[in-house]
């Protein structure tokens, strides 16, 4: 069965049971796609609330849709935060689109040591969620990730109290037993720059509690590293989900 086509919408873009679809999301429906009225359309806010429609007619600056609730995808039960170093143009792009894609909650930046990156402007950061968005759309997950502000090591450190916590490391336990064995509601995963943390940044990431977690015995790239660890730790948590 054919899936109805899929557009972000703003919160104030749903009035009752009408709804605007605007700025890109408009050019992809419009110009892209070549929708028209009449057609069928699936609508989604930053909420994750989702609504099924029909075009009424295209205007000058939205497409206008008349919406009924439709039912919400349940997220997992487990959460999945990815704090990754900055890595350079579009490697952190790649990384950002396929973070979302296997169902990453929130990922967060991180300035590093050894990071060749600097911190990423506005620009940029709304260019990386805008990419979340698509691969919701694309991946048909509920929410798009949520991509938080670039932070240093230390910041997440002090997370670690509240969710648990691994960073990937060489020679360690694999991440997939490790959840398996603590059933986590709350996962936070670091994954480090090319050269992984320095010796500094590792130390103050176990002083807080963080369990050092393998990847398997090659030697990856850090974006590389990133979505294996998330693929991992979804695929785990899946099959706790599936036997609970």
């Amino acid at each position: 069965m054919r899936r109805a086509p899929r557009f972000a919408i703003a919160a104030g873009d749903l009035d009752g049971s009408i709804a605007r679809v605007r700025g890109g999301e408009l050019h992809h429906l419009r110009d892209v796609m070549r929708l028209g009225p009449g057609a069928e359309v699936a609508l989604w806010d930053a909420a994750g609330r989702e609504y099924a429609g029909r075009i009424a007619r295209i205007e000058r600056d939205a497409a206008i849709v008349e919406v009924a609730p439709a039912p919400r995808a349940a997220p997992g039960n487990c959460a999945i935060t990815l704090a990754a170093a900055l890595i350079k143009g579009p490697r952190m792009d790649f990384l950002i689109e396929k973070a979302a894609e296997l169902g990453v909650r929130t990922l967060r930046p991180l300035r590093c040591a050894r990071s060749v990156a600097r911190d990423p402007g506005a620009a940029r950061i709304e260019r990386w969620r805008r990419l979340a968005i698509a691969a919701a759309k694309q991946s048909l997950r509920a929410d798009p990730m949520e991509i938080a502000a670039p932070a240093a090591v230390a910041a997440i450190a002090a997370m670690a109290k509240d969710t648990f916590a691994v960073t990937c490391a060489a020679a360690a336990e694999p991440l997939g037993a490790l959840i398996r064995r603590q059933r986590p509601r709350a996962l936070l995963i670091a994954c480090g720059p090319e050269g992984g943390f320095d010796d500094a940044e590792t130390a103050a990431l176990l002083a807080a509690g963080f369990a050092a977690a393998g990847l398997g015995p090659n030697r990856l790239r850090s974006e590389t590293a990133a979505l294996a660890a998330a693929a991992i730790a979804a695929a785990a948590l899946g099959e706790i989900e599936q036997g609970s």
